[in-house]
């Protein structure tokens, strides 16, 4: 009795050990988010472009089209939805975890015991039914279920589905995030494809223009007005010219090869409508309130959504210092015949127990968990930080782009404007040898120059417009 008593004193002090650890083990303080700035640039505007669905928003059909084929077979996104089906599955395990879990089975075997045992004693002195012993090699034939079920007292199981269900809505954003990456750089390399193919056609035009400068060259020199070494200057000019050519050539297959692979599918020629570059304006960007980032951007909610799992995991953690209680039973039928198994009471066969258990010996383990566990949420907690102090920046920064390449395009606009008025008035001095051909070529190679610079500067107005589009959250709706 007294030995009994020692159990129940050591059973109570082992739980109050328990129990008092765990307040030790504190999880980490309820995280806010941070603070943002009221505003962009002082604009208080609440109008957001990211709220506008990326059809809308590119008005190109071409480019829709591209992005329609990538948003169907884009492999990254496809990786990214099966991501998707890990975490829903996910949360289907930790929700099975609720259920009891309930095995049926039928067992057949044989087994014969030592006559000098207590067992084979007992056996060898029991009849089974009058007149009849216990055979000496004794067969078993059982039939049943039998079920086992935690009891979630501590909310250990709760929290864990919590845990992974937050993760499969972390998933999501995850995949809207690589959509809206995915529609930006499919923008970006077309509107680069554009800009080549315009490029191009200047390179084509300064080469005829080149071209024709040259037979007027070797027309003077027959005339002995100036030297061979002119017409050789020329000429070098226009190889040069077509070496440029060449060069774009390639960067559009290139960027042709990129799209195609960003689309899921082999190299083909990519569909377009080179003048839209051209006549088209880039769109304004409204860029709404710095605290509707927090709402649109995809990253930032995936990164909220794995901060709350992380807490929920710190608190399925500290549930493993409790005293778990759990319920176990079986029920069917046995027997060492099969004529008996289902002679009732005599074959029936039940068992029920509750069993309450509380670690001792291996709380080091289930301590260095919760730690861990506490670690990946203060790491998480900075994640979000670092996520919406990068949306702002990327938004600032583009926006910043947007207005200086506006003022870029314009002065290029003019310096473009006054190259082509120099180039025939050039050539109009070089006729009457006012100006010798060296000037010539230089305006011309300066003219070349700045309308390729003045093609670059509006792809990336349009880059920039898709990249603050981005920045914003835009893409993913």
């Amino acid at each position: 009795m007294n030995v009994q008593k020692n159990y129940y004193k050591i059973g109570i002090i082992a739980l109050f050990a328990t129990f008092t650890s765990c307040k030790m083990l504190a999880p980490v303080e309820s995280i806010e988010k941070p603070e943002l700035p009221v505003s962009f640039a002082d604009s208080k505007d609440t109008i957001n472009s990211a709220t506008i669905k990326w059809k809308s928003f590119f008005s190109d059909k071409n480019l829709q089209s591209l992005i329609d084929t990538a948003l169907t077979n884009n492999i990254d996104l496809q990786m990214t939805l099966q991501d998707i089906e890990i975490a829903r599955n996910d949360v289907r395990i930790k929700k099975g975890l609720f259920l009891p879990t309930v095995s049926g089975g039928l067992a057949v075997g044989t087994e014969k015991v030592g006559r000098y045992t207590s067992t084979g004693a007992g056996d060898a002195s029991t009849d089974i039914t009058p007149g009849h012993g216990v055979p000496e090699t004794l067969n078993d034939f059982s039939l049943g279920i039998r079920a086992s079920w935690e009891v979630d007292i501590w909310k250990k199981l709760r929290n864990s589905k919590k845990a992974a269900a937050t993760r499969y809505l972390a998933t999501i954003e995850g995949k809207n995030f690589v959509v809206t990456n995915l529609v930006a750089e499919i923008a970006n390399s077309y509107y680069e494809l554009l800009s080549l193919d315009n490029q191009m056609d200047v390179i084509k035009e300064t080469i005829q223009l080149q071209k024709n400068a040259l037979e007027i060259v070797k027309v003077q020199k027959d005339a002995a007005r100036v030297t061979l070494l002119a017409v050789r200057k020329y000429e070098a000019e226009v190889l040069n010219s077509e070496s440029l050519e060449f060069d774009i050539k390639q960067q559009i297959k290139e960027n042709e090869n990129k799209i195609n692979f960003l689309l899921g599918r082999y190299p083909q020629t990519i569909v377009r409508d080179k003048t839209v570059f051209e006549s088209q304006i880039p769109i304004q960007i409204n860029s709404g309130i710095p605290s509707q980032l927090l709402a649109n951007r995809p990253d930032i909610k995936q990164a909220e959504l794995e901060l709350f799992a992380t807490k929920c995991d710190v608190k399925a953690a500290q549930a493993e210092f409790y005293p778990s209680f759990s319920i176990s039973g079986g029920l069917g039928f046995q027997a060492f015949k099969p004529s008996l198994l289902f002679t009732t009471p005599e074959s029936l066969a039940y068992s029920l127990l509750g069993e309450l258990t509380a670690p001792l010996i291996n709380r080091n383990a289930i301590k260095a968990e919760f730690n861990k566990a506490k670690a990946y949420q203060v790491q998480a907690m900075y994640n979000y930080q670092k996520t919406i102090l990068n949306g702002y920046v990327e938004v600032s920064n583009e926006l910043s782009n947007i207005k200086n390449l506006e003022q870029l395009y314009a002065l290029k606009s003019k310096e473009v404007e006054a190259l082509n008025s120099s180039i025939s008035i050039s050539n109009d001095l070089f006729r009457s040898s006012k100006v010798d051909y060296f000037e010539v070529l230089m305006t011309q190679r300066d003219a070349l120059s700045s309308k390729l610079e003045l093609i670059e500067a509006k792809k990336r107005e349009f880059n920039a417009v898709v990249n603050v589009y981005k920045a914003l959250g835009g893409g993913w709706n």
